[in-house]
Parts: C-alpha cells; sequence; structure tokens
C-alpha cells in the first residue's frame, strides 16, 4: 500500500497570493492511501452528462484532462475560501515559501466575501514599498476585475519572474477613489526576524512572518540583545517587546516552538477536527528564554494566523501584556495532501484554539492594551529602526515594560 506525506499547514489567512504563503504547520506524518469514495449510479450519470455537454457545446475545445482539472478545481475550491486544488507548480511554490523564499510582490491575502483582502504587506518587499497597507481590498490586476476570483487563480498573477510587472488597483477605507499600484516582481528572501535595543535595556524583536527558521533567529536576536544590553549599561535584559504586527502568520511549528521560548508549561495550542491527525495539542517544555523579564507583543490587524497562537497563548498565561488593536481572526487549519505526480489539495481540516478554549476565527485576539494605528506611523519601526516619536503602539509598549517588575529566575550561564 502506497504511503503519503502529509502536511498540515496553518495559512495566515487561508492563502497566500503571490505574495509569499504564510503555511502553517508543518507537522508531519504518514498516512495509508485513501480508498475513493464510490458515486451512485445516477450521479456518476449526471457527471457524464455534464462532461459530455461540455465537450460537445461550450464554444471553444476543451481536453477530456482539462475538464478534470477544472471538475476538481470548483469541487476543492467551493468547500470555502482556504481550500484549493494545487497542481505541481503551485505544490512546488508552497513547499518553497515555506522555506521564505519566492519571486513575487510581497503580499498576503486572503478571499472573503468573493473578494481579495491584503491582510499585509511584507516587510521590505515591492508591495510594502509602494504603499500597499493590510485591509486594501484588490479590485482589478492587470485591469481585470476580479469578480468571484478564486485565490488559486490570484496566486498565479502575483508570481512570476523577477523583474517582470503586475498592475493592482485597490479600494481602501476613507478614500473615495481607487488606488493603483505598479508592481515589479522581485526575488524575496524573507528574514523573518529584526532586533533592536531600546532604551539601553528594553529588547525590540519583530517577526515578520512564521517560517523554518525563526525559532532559531528568534533565540540568536535574544542573545545578541543581551549582549549588546550588558556592553551599553553592564545591567540585564529589562523587558522585550515582540512586535507581530502585520505579520500574517506562518508554520504552526514555529510559532508553537517560539511560543514555548517564553513559556514553562500548559498547552499552546489545540486543535479540532474530524480526523485523528486533525485532533491534536501541542504543549510548552519549561524554560523561559527570557528567565521571567516582562514582555509586551503587539498586535493589528495585520496579525493573523501563527501570529495569533503566538499572542494568544501567552496572553491566556498572562506572560505578556498584548498591546495594539484586534486582529485579524484566521483560525482554521489547512492540510496539503500529497497526490500523484507532485500535485495536491489544500483542504480545511481542523479549528485551532488558544489555551483558554477561545476560538480565534472570525474573532482575533483582543489587545490588553487598546492603542490604534496612526496612519503609516508604525511603518519605520517594522521595517528600518524603531520610531519612539511617532509609532504610539510602541511607545505604549515601553511604558507597559518600564511599569512592569523585572522578576529573574535563576538561571546559570
Amino acid at each position: 500500500m502506497s504511503v503519503k506525506i502529509r502536511a498540515i499547514l496553518v495559512l495566515a489567512i487561508g492563502t497566500i497570493l503571490g505574495v509569499s504563503l504564510s503555511l502553517g504547520g508543518a507537522i508531519l506524518s504518514e498516512k495509508n492511501t485513501r480508498t475513493p469514495a464510490s458515486l451512485t449510479g445516477d450521479q456518476s450519470r449526471l457527471l457524464a452528462e455534464v462532461m459530455a455537454l461540455v465537450k460537445d457545446d461550450y464554444v471553444a475545445h476543451i481536453s477530456d484532462a482539462q475538464l478534470l482539472d477544472q471538475a476538481i478545481r470548483g469541487m476543492v475550491g467551493g468547500l470555502d475560501p482556504h481550500s484549493a486544488y494545487l497542481d505541481s507548480a503551485d505544490y512546488r511554490k508552497i513547499r518553497a515559501s515555506t522555506r521564505g523564499q519566492y519571486s513575487g510582490v510581497g503580499l498576503e491575502v486572503s478571499e472573503q466575501n468573493n473578494s481579495l483582502i491584503v491582510i499585509s504587506p511584507i516587510d521590505g518587499t515591492p508591495a510594502e514599498r509602494a504603499g500597499v497597507k493590510a485591509g486594501d481590498k484588490i479590485i482589478e490586476i492587470d485591469g481585470e476585475p476580479i469578480i468571484g476570483e478564486t485565490i488559486t487563480k490570484s496566486y498565479r498573477k502575483f508570481r512570476g519572474l523577477k523583474g517582470s510587472n503586475i498592475t493592482i488597483r485597490v479600494r481602501r477605507d476613507d478614500y473615495d477613489d481607487p488606488l493603483t499600484f505598479h508592481l515589479t516582481r522581485e526575488n524575496i528572501t524573507v528574514k523573518s526576524v529584526r532586533h533592536e535595543v531600546i532604551d539601553e535595556s528594553i529588547g525590540y524583536l519583530r517577526l515578520s512572518q512564521f517560517n523554518e527558521a525563526t525559532v532559531e533567529e528568534t533565540k540568536t536576536a535574544i542573545r545578541q540583545i543581551r549582549i549588546e544590553i550588558g556592553g551599553l549599561t553592564n545591567s540585564k535584559l529589562a523587558g522585550l517587546i515582540l512586535d507581530l504586527r502585520n505579520n500574517p502568520g506562518g508554520t504552526l511549528d514555529s510559532a508553537v516552538d517560539v511560543s514555548d521560548l517564553f513559556l514553562e508549561h500548559g498547552v499552546i495550542v489545540s486543535a479540532v477536527g474530524r480526523t485523528p491527525d486533525s485532533r491534536f495539542e501541542r504543549m510548552a517544555e519549561p524554560g523561559d528564554i527570557l528567565r521571567g523579564a516582562p514582555m509586551v507583543v503587539l498586535v493589528n490587524g495585520g496579525s493573523a494566523s501563527a501570529s495569533e497562537i503566538v499572542a494568544g497563548s501567552l496572553q491566556d498565561y498572562s506572560r505578556a501584556t498584548i498591546v495594539g488593536t484586534q486582529t485579524f481572526g484566521k483560525g482554521l487549519v489547512q492540510t496539503v495532501l500529497p497526490l500523484s505526480r507532485g500535485r495536491a489539495v489544500k483542504l480545511t481540516t481542523a479549528r485551532y484554539f488558544t489555551p483558554s478554549g477561545d476560538s480565534i476565527d472570525e474573532a482575533g485576539i483582543s489587545p490588553d492594551v487598546f492603542v490604534p494605528m496612526v496612519s503609516n506611523s508604525y511603518r519605520a519601526s517594522m521595517v528600518g529602526h524603531v520610531d519612539l516619536k511617532n509609532d504610539s503602539q510602541l511607545g505604549e509598549a515601553v511604558e507597559v515594560i518600564k511599569k512592569r517588575p523585572i522578576m529573574h529566575t535563576l538561571v546559570t550561564e
């Protein structure tokens, strides 16, 4: 009996179009080949009748292979906005995206009510530099209106060769007329972690997405922060600000491992679905890399999926204060099931829950301290150096750190 590798992927809002693909979960297990479900005689007859009509009467010739491909795409894509059939090219791009490398424009998008909504632009990418913002509704791609267009079709349009161009038009709240952006695709390698030291003793850690390298990059960054603080003041780390604003998600394993860096025990996230593989709990292991130093997590409407796992777990255990605005609300698990000849199906298989048992889907994480965003004031902090003067959310995070007592555990260096 053949064996398939099954990769559970939590997508930052479902799917990533061209953009980077925030996959979730990289949990790998083995699964025996399934026995295909049999159709009734009437169902088989209906399918054959429709295929025959299309082949005979449709305005253009369509091969049997094309008909089958479209039938599968329609069957899976009609389930929900996040499920999709992936041909071999799509599947290769998804796997490449988990490593943080792809060619595109750097947009994370979601399909909502037959519309494409920008979850967030990725730091330092063509879309971010051009000024595309979280919450923008994409209404045209290269002059073609998006009317009930699927995620998979749009995904192909956003991806392309380095140097090739794409034009998108968006509608934005508080703007009467659509905005047009001319973007040039690039080979994008996303470095998911950036760090700085604020006020000589507070660490700032920016995570732009969760990929396979994020947890090791996070550990390295925290070590560097400690070294820099010691060199500046010969003092200890006073606290850490974890910036997850406009972080659309990433691999589930990465989100769990990053959460585990700061937690001593307990459930980090759980998932509930119909199959045994889709029901699981991920637990924290002893050891807090900050040794009890206070934490603040910055979030906004562009924080989704894996970001919400981290924020939710740290909030539920009172390990961090959440500052900012309501997060996106993506709490569904997609499982990528490989098929023959390099193809796959991405299927919604479960919902995930925070340690307290709350579902994030369509609800999001509510901040402990609500601080609205003012225009693009946070941009400099996320793509360059921190901007305490103009970034009100970051300024509030610093004040929260300063007000909290430092409770370091006794750990030998």
